[in-house]
């Protein structure tokens, strides 16, 4: 008698407590806002020269994006982006081969993600942050802009400007 309650104890508990369990805990529509940069890619400047491939691949059950850089130049370079629910931001570290250590937060706009560093005590003194916007334009393609940026807001320079095309399969 103890066997058989045991046993439709367990048959009506195991259903209920599967199901209470979330099968992907980041496929939420905010997990998705970056997803338009996955994928394999080759990397141009504005008048289309070859700046390197990147290929950007999700992990963890779709919890992380994960960038790998490699430039035409042999730098290489790779980036975590992740979505933190406790504050509604978008997160990026990248790290590259030369010891450039990048952490950016930031959140998702219309078509576009845009992440910034904290306050950089640049050369001379200056304060700076960087900012870098990914666009998806309308051919599919992926506009990267990092801009340095200073008080005001006002943009010190470009750091980078490359459109991703999709390689072909």
């Amino acid at each position: 008698m103890g066997i058989r309650f045991l046993g439709c104890l367990l048959w009506l508990a195991v259903p209920a407590l599967l199901a209470a369990q979330s099968p992907c805990a980041c496929c939420t529509p905010q997990h998705r806002q970056f997803d338009f940069w996955l994928g394999e890619w080759m990397v141009f400047d504005t008048v289309e020269k070859k700046l390197g491939e990147n290929s950007i691949v999700k992990l963890e059950d779709q919890c992380i994006l994960s960038e790998h850089w490699r430039s035409t130049a042999g730098g290489t370079g790779r980036s975590f982006n992740y979505y933190d629910p406790s504050d509604s931001t978008w997160n990026q570290l990248w790290l590259d081969k030369q010891g450039t250590i990048l952490k950016l937060k930031g959140k998702a706009e219309s078509n576009s993600m845009i992440l910034k560093s904290g306050w950089v005590q640049g050369q001379g003194g200056a304060k700076y942050y960087n900012r870098i916007t990914w666009k998806k334009n309308e051919d599919e393609s992926v506009l990267q802009l990092w801009e340095i940026m200073g008080p005001s807001d006002v943009v010190l320079s470009v750091a980078f400007k490359g459109i991703y095309r999709r390689k072909m399969p």
